[in-house]
């Protein structure tokens, strides 16, 4: 496997890969840039009190129910998927649009980070029965050479 390989064909290997990654970064940035959401969202049926008032957010950035998105029943929820309710200063209530929930990007965050410890467990598990069972077929071959001499 791996250990076969040659000094230039590792650095060559990692040399490929550190290109590839290069490369997907740079398309991704371009990517990104071209097809990025505008913050400012289309509200239908809505006060847009909280662009000229000042206001405050009681209740933060939430999904949607599948409902609400399926029925159209509230206008803010088509285009994100998201809502969070506000209250001007003039004691409206209102509904509007939001980019990314917190606490669901974070649990997010969280599955990932621990999904990759457990995948980097079993790997590191895995490297080393490898190498203890490389090292045993070692000493039982030098054991055979030096016991037929």
């Amino acid at each position: 496997m791996i250990e076969n390989l040659s000094k230039k064909r590792m650095v060559f290997g990692i040399s490929c890969l550190i290109l590839l990654t290069i490369v997907v970064l740079i398309i991704e940035s371009k990517w990104m840039k071209a097809g990025s959401r505008r913050q400012e969202f289309i509200i239908e049926n809505n006060s847009t009190c909280w662009h000229r008032e000042t206001f405050e957010v009681i209740k933060d950035c939430h999904p949607c129910s599948a409902f609400e998105i399926a029925s159209r029943s509230q206008g803010v929820c088509v285009h994100t998927h998201n809502k969070e309710v506000l209250r001007c200063q003039s004691g409206e209530i209102v509904t509007r649009s939001c980019d990314r929930v917190a606490w669901l990007d974070e649990k997010h965050y969280w599955s990932f980070q621990i999904s990759l410890t457990i995948i980097g467990s079993l790997s590191t598990a895995v490297s080393f029965l490898r190498q203890k069972s490389l090292n045993r077929k070692a000493m039982l071959k030098i054991q055979n050479q030096l016991g037929t001499c």
